[in-house]
């Protein structure tokens, strides 16, 4: 038993504290501190105080940063679970898995291969597809970023000629958009949108006939 503990717990409920804050003062539980104190009768000023403080500001924004913490608990616990259904992909999978994202973000030109995304997760899962189910030369590779100019090209050039392992000199000149009113919002693609061309016409063929079979079967 924590004699001292339960002997500063009870005197400072008697002076009208909060479970929350005994147990945040002695450094002990708040289950520890109620048993303690539950004989500790409270007078009605006393009651009152502690109902006013639970919607004072700060103990409305320490609720709500409870409650995320929990909510944010949560989401990582279901993310990391579902991650164990996922086993290491086949060759056969990521062929399909390519496939489809080429045909929901890639280019419908007929004349070339070309995939756009921001996100360097997708552009590496693309090269990968390309590299190993489409056997594309890698000098048939281009790079090609579109960036606010607000934002550092050389930065984002060197950022994506890294995640995708083409060279730089086979990227094209980087496109600065014109929007002025980007340099007010959150930088949420701070390297730009890179896009991938491989100047292929039959690949593109190719992959229009592999998307084509997975509709019909």
């Amino acid at each position: 038993m924590k004699h001292i503990e339960k002997s500063q717990a009870i005197k400072l409920r008697e002076k009208g504290h909060s479970l929350n804050y005994i147990a945040s003062k002695i450094g002990v539980s708040k289950s520890s501190v109620s048993l303690w104190v539950k004989d500790v009768k409270l007078n009605s000023i006393q009651l009152n105080n502690l109902k006013n403080n639970a919607f004072t500001t700060s103990a409305i924004e320490k609720r709500r940063e409870a409650r995320l913490l929990s909510e944010e608990k949560k989401r990582i616990e279901i993310i990391n679970s579902a991650k164990n259904d996922i086993n290491k992909i086949t060759h056969y999978q990521l062929l399909l898995i390519g496939t489809m994202l080429y045909w929901a973000e890639g280019g419908k030109t007929q004349r070339m291969v070309r995939f756009s995304n921001g996100d360097p997760r997708m552009i590496q899962i693309m090269m990968r597809f390309f590299r190993e189910i489409c056997k594309v030369p890698e000098n048939k590779f281009r790079g090609y970023i579109h960036i606010h100019q607000h934002l550092d090209t050389k930065k984002a050039e060197k950022y994506w000629s890294k995640q995708t392992n083409i060279p730089l000199n086979q990227f094209y000149k980087t496109y600065n958009k014109p929007n002025k009113s980007s340099t007010n919002k959150k930088n949420t693609l701070p390297y730009g949108v890179l896009d991938v061309y491989v100047l292929d016409v039959k690949l593109f063929l190719k992959i229009t006939g592999w998307a084509s079979a997975i509709f019909e079967k």
